[in-house]
Formats: C-alpha cells, structure tokens, sequence
C-alpha cells in the first residue's frame, strides 16, 4: 500500500507545477485575441508596410521627365533620342527651342533631365569625328542625378560604338554581370529590409507593452502570488507572441513571394528558423524594455523610436555599413538587425546555407540569450 502511494503522489507534482503555466499562456492568448488593436499592429501594419515598402519605395528609375533641344535635327540626334525613349529610363515630354526654355522646365519642377545635340550633329561626327551632346540633370536630387545621367551616357555609348562614331585606337570591352540580382530591382533591398524592420518594431512593441500593462493596471500583484516563478512569467508571456509572430512572418513571405516575386534561393526550413530566432531576440529586447518602464505610453514610445532609427539606419537596410565612420561600424555590431538582415539575403536571395553563415546566427542567438538573462534578472530585482 505505501510503496502503490509513491507513484500516485509523484504524478500530482508535475500537473500541480504546469498546470497554472499553459492557464497563464492560455489567458494571455485570449488577451491578445479579443484586443482589436493588438490584432492591427500584429497582423495588419507589417501588411500594410510591406505593400507600401515594396511597391512606393524603389530605386529603380523609369519614364524620368526630360525635354531635348535638339540643334541638329538630323537622324544622328533622331536616332539617340529613340535609343533613350525606348529604353524605359525615360519619356521625351517635348522639344525646346531655347537654353532658356529647358531651364524654366527646371524651375517648374516639370522635368528631371535635358539633353542638348549641338547644330550639325552627322557633319561633325563625319569630319571631325568628334561630337559633344550635353546632359542637364536636376541634381537637388543627387542620387536620382547621377543614376540619370549614367544611364544616358551609357546608352549614348552603346550607340557610337553601334556606328562606329569617332573609333578609338584601342577598344577594351566591359561585360558587365550582376549576380544574384540580375535585373537590378530594388525589391531585392528593400523586401528583406522591411522584414527586418517589421519583425523588430512588431514583436518588441507588443512584448514591451505586456508587462508595462499590468503594472499599469495592477494585475502584477496577481502574478507575485501566483505559483510561477519569474523565468516562467516571462516566458509565459512570450509564447503567445512568438507564435503570432511567427504567423505574420509565414503572411509576409508569402507576400514577398507571390506578391513581390522575391525568390526563395536557400533552405525554406533555415529560413524559418532563422526568423524564429529573430523573433525571439525582438521579444527578449521587448521584455527587456518592459521592465524599465512603468507605463504602457513609455513602452510603446521607447520601442517605436528607440528602435525602429537603429534598425533603419544602422542595419544596412538602407545605408552600407563599411561606408559609415567606424563608431558607427562598431555600434551597428550591436543592433540585432544587422546580423538578421545579412542572413536573410544569404538565405533568401544568395541561397547560402548554414556551414556559411553560423557565425552570424551564433552572434543572434547570443545576443537573444543575453538579452533574456538580462531581462530575467531585472523582471526578479523589480518583484524583489
């Protein structure tokens, strides 16, 4: 009979222990579900940006406005004119017949770019073998400048060497080849950026507002008396989120690849994983952020614009990193979203696989480990 009580009495501990724990989960699932505004932020705002990101923000150029003042009207400037037009970098809005003219257009906002073919165009390129066409860009856009005047040159290049225009005495051929990206579409930037930079301010920002929650509203007592200790109230309050936003992570591939035609190179199972982890580094940094503060306005202010500058700026989202001066090379090594952002293009659109990239992948997990202790130690030292 005493030996037969053992086991019964061993089963009773371990529901006894989980028991309150998947009921903690349990509540903080229904909490998310049944807030409207919580359901938003998680699954229609990184929707929305990935839209708007990916079709708004580009650095592709195409039908750039320009006017031609044409001097010489023969078939060498009629020609160049309709090598540019077609080749969908630009749209020929109309002719000028003055320097003056062209420089109103630019005044006016009308045009991004003019081209000026000096008188006798097919004369000098004959007897001289030398002809000068002036290109006039709008350069209080530098960047959108000098791609339009490369692409000009360029093209005007393609056809002097097609006509054999002014020969030099040595040619040397440049084959160009892009790889990984051979159309050059800013989507391939852009899109894994803002995956980046969703998943962090998602999944931080609603982590960091939890717990702020209920130290606002008074439910932390609740919790103090409650059975679990505080490594399990975090993750209890993880868990939840995690999985949510592993959802919206499967939405917003599946938008980059449908919607997007980003291509998925490497593993899909890597991929996953690694968005897993990531997902978990922006929660540990969510938690994090919630035991500073003490009300859900400071949380959500703190993970809004503490966050969302850094990821932008110094992940190499949209800026390279090796450009920038080396303290800020330096601190960029601490921001988890450079090292995500490398990772998901290796994986994504350079079809790597892990023996190529663990060290960054240990770099993440480490930081989340971090992070998590960190966030453990002070959730203990503010129930203390």
């Amino acid at each position: 009979m005493y030996s037969s009580d053992l086991p019964e009495t061993a089963s009773l501990k371990k529901p006894k222990t989980m028991k309150p724990f998947l009921a903690f989960v349990k509540k903080e699932l229904f909490h998310i579900l049944r807030d409207r505004r919580t359901l938003l932020i998680l699954f229609g705002l990184p929707v929305i940006q990935i839209i708007l990101f990916g079709f708004a923000i580009t650095n592709e150029i195409r039908d750039a406005q320009m006017v031609v003042l044409d001097r010489a009207n023969d078939q060498a400037s009629q020609e160049v004119i309709q090598r540019l037009t077609s080749s969908g970098y630009f749209k020929v809005t109309r002719q000028v017949h003055s320097q003056a003219e062209m420089e109103a257009a630019f005044r006016r906002g009308d045009i991004k770019m003019g081209i000026v073919f000096p008188p006798l165009l097919n004369d000098a390129r004959m007897h001289s073998g030398k002809a000068q066409i002036q290109l006039i860009a709008d350069a209080s856009d530098p960047n959108t400048a000098n791609t339009l005047v490369a692409y000009a040159s360029a093209i005007i290049r393609s056809y002097q060497l097609e006509k054999n225009m002014a020969p030099p005495p040595m040619t040397i051929q440049v084959e160009n080849r892009m790889t990984y990206n051979p159309e050059m579409r800013g989507v391939y930037m852009f899109v894994p950026g803002v995956i980046t930079l969703i998943l962090m301010l998602v999944s931080a920002m609603l982590t960091s507002i939890t717990i702020a929650r209920e130290k606002e509203t008074g439910t932390m007592e609740i919790l103090l008396v409650s059975p679990l200790n505080p490594p399990l109230i975090i993750v209890g309050k993880v868990i939840p989120y995690m999985a949510l936003s592993f959802i919206n992570t499967l939405t917003i591939l599946w938008l980059a690849k449908f919607v997007f035609g980003m291509p998925f190179n490497g593993s899909l199972p890597l991929l996953l994983a690694i968005c897993l982890l990531y997902i978990f580094t922006a929660l540990a940094l969510g938690i994090l952020i919630s035991t500073k503060v003490k009300t859900m306005q400071a949380a959500m202010m703190i993970s809004a614009t503490g966050l969302m500058m850094p990821t932008v700026l110094l992940s190499g989202f949209i800026f390279p990193i090796e450009s920038m001066p080396l303290p800020l090379q330096i601190f960029s090594s601490l921001i988890p979203a450079k090292w995500f952002n490398i990772v998901i293009k290796d994986v994504m659109i350079k079809g790597i696989g892990l023996e190529f990239i663990w060290k960054y992948v240990l770099i993440l997990a480490g930081m989340t480990v971090v992070l998590l202790a960190i966030s453990i130690r002070n959730f203990k030292s503010r129930l203390a």
